[in-house]
């Protein structure tokens, strides 16, 4: 679905915010009547539902800049799903899968962008639209309205009885199309509302197909079908928001499967499981678990052999690679949680596109921020000029192939230090800070003119990279970051 109207030409824009009592003073709606003289219909944001598809990512980059909120869109590579549903450079990510994200620390964001797996909605304004709301000091609710509580899309998995799937479809020559339900059918009981739209079948769209497409579809789908639909109300509420009927957006109702968390705490012979990277259903690398040892941890927390692993401790694994995989699970010290399908699971939302992580129980797991990481061991050591106490950090390349932090070299300070470290990154997860001081490479002391040709040797040895540092008292770092740094402090961007 392509994206709103282009906020860079506001001129084009003709519709106002009013409220509406029925969404609650909290969301704000668009009324279509022309208002040329109202400024407040300048500050109406877009929304861009992209798709991964056969692509590894969405094609857009994030950064944020340190001391301020923005969750920016630093670059959008062409070609992609982002370029084509009208990402911009510049633009500021409001919400995610309408959950509002202004406010939320940038590895927070990440973690639900990458978290919604294959599909995901993003509310942004561009930049200067963007900047003029903050001088106005606009509320988050009126600058990114949101649907009403309870208000979503519902997933349904239909299971054909005597009666058959208990719904009939209006139609024309093609869709959209409506479906009217039979009293106490088994459309009905899995949740399907009167009146809904039908928006997918099985995953797929069937907003374009024709009366006879669909047939052939549902006929297809033998004794069970799994539907995309939007009750009234929930239609209703998308069209005055200007927002798709997108599939993230959607709880589920009567799903044959979904994930599991499982917590587990390390015994004496370990957690008793083999993590083993391996093709999945969808033909892309994946972790799956094996030799689930019976009576010990991992078998006792419910694991099953061949599940796949989805998320360690509320992140999402997709598309990281097995080192990085298991750094994560070590990460987390004799206490681990993982999110996990069995392989139905697998099938199912491998089907219709969507993670399984939309659909986990918010009681399931209480996650983590994103980075957090483990306390290490500190050794009794002090360090000169302001350094606290060393410590050692081990890292495993990320999915792009680098570490998640930059170096930088100045003569009046520390000679070598990290001076930028990517949120959610191995550095962030391994417990890098921006400031820290090199003491060691792989064992090797840092001091001597060749550092910087040292540790490009090092990363391209096989991992972990392991770094002895010495963090700065936070006044020293802010005043030596005053004093020597010119650089614009902006965090490293992620592809998303």
């Amino acid at each position: 679905m392509e994206a709103a109207a282009d906020l860079r030409d506001t001129a084009l824009l003709t519709q106002k915010f009013k409220f509406n009592p029925r969404l609650g003073i909290d969301n704000p709606v668009l009324s279509l009547a022309e208002d040329q003289s109202d400024p407040w219909n300048l500050h109406r944001p877009r929304f861009c539902l992209l798709s991964k598809e056969e692509e590894k990512s969405f094609g857009f980059h994030l950064q944020q800049q340190i001391g301020k909120a923005d969750h920016v869109v630093c670059r959008v590579d062409p070609g992609t799903s982002a370029q084509r549903q009208g990402l911009r450079e510049g633009d500021r990510i409001l919400a995610v899968n309408n959950i509002r994200v202004a406010h939320e620390d940038y590895a927070v964001v990440v973690r639900y962008i990458r978290a919604s797996g294959p599909r995901v909605l993003l509310t942004v304004l561009a930049q200067n639209v963007h900047d003029v709301a903050r001088a106005q000091r606009e509320s988050d609710a009126f600058l990114c309205p949101t649907l009403a509580s309870g208000v979503r899309p519902r997933l349904c998995h239909v299971v054909k009885d005597e009666g058959g799937f208990g719904f009939s479809v209006t139609h024309g020559a093609r869709g959209p199309f409506w479906l009217v339900l039979s009293a106490g059918g088994a459309a009905e009981r899995a949740g399907v509302p009167p009146g809904a739209r039908l928006l997918e079948m099985n995953g797929v769209s069937v907003e374009k197909f024709t009366y006879n497409q669909l047939n052939r579809k549902l006929g297809q789908s033998g004794d069970r079908v799994t539907l995309l639909v939007a009750g009234p109300e929930v239609e209703e509420q998308c069209h005055q928001l200007g927002m798709p009927l997108a599939a993230p957006l959607a709880e589920g109702w009567a799903l044959p499967a979904k994930p599991r968390c499982l917590n587990i705490e390390k015994g004496p012979q370990g957690f008793g499981f083999l993590l083993r990277e391996e093709k999945g259903l969808d033909g892309r690398l994946g972790q799956f678990l094996w030799e689930v040892d019976p009576g010990l941890p991992a078998d006792k927390a419910g694991m099953k052999a061949g599940d796949r692993l989805v998320a360690v401790a509320g992140e999402s694994v997709d598309g990281l690679g097995h080192e990085e995989t298991v750094s994560r699970i070590r990460a987390q010290g004799s206490c681990v949680s993982l999110i996990v399908v069995d392989p139905e699971a697998d099938r199912f939302f491998n089907m219709v596109r969507l993670s399984p992580l939309l659909f986990l129980e918010n009681t399931e797991i209480a996650a983590p921020p994103l980075a957090a990481t483990k306390d290490l061991p500190v050794e009794d050591t002090v360090e000169p000029s302001g350094l606290a106490g060393s410590r050692q950090c081990f890292l495993y390349p990320g999915p792009g192939g680098g570490y998640g932090f930059r170096l930088c070299c100045v003569a009046s300070g520390p000679c070598l230090f990290i001076s930028q470290v990517t949120p959610g990154g191995s550095a962030a997860r391994a417990g890098l800070q921006m400031g820290d001081k090199i003491l060691e490479m792989n064992g090797y002391p840092v001091g001597g003119d060749s550092d910087l040709d040292r540790l490009q040797q090092l990363a391209e040895a096989e991992p972990p990279l392991c770094l002895k540092l010495a963090a700065r008292n936070p006044q020293d770092l802010e005043a030596w970051i005053s004093s020597e740094s010119g650089e614009d402090w902006t965090l490293a961007s992620e592809l998303l």
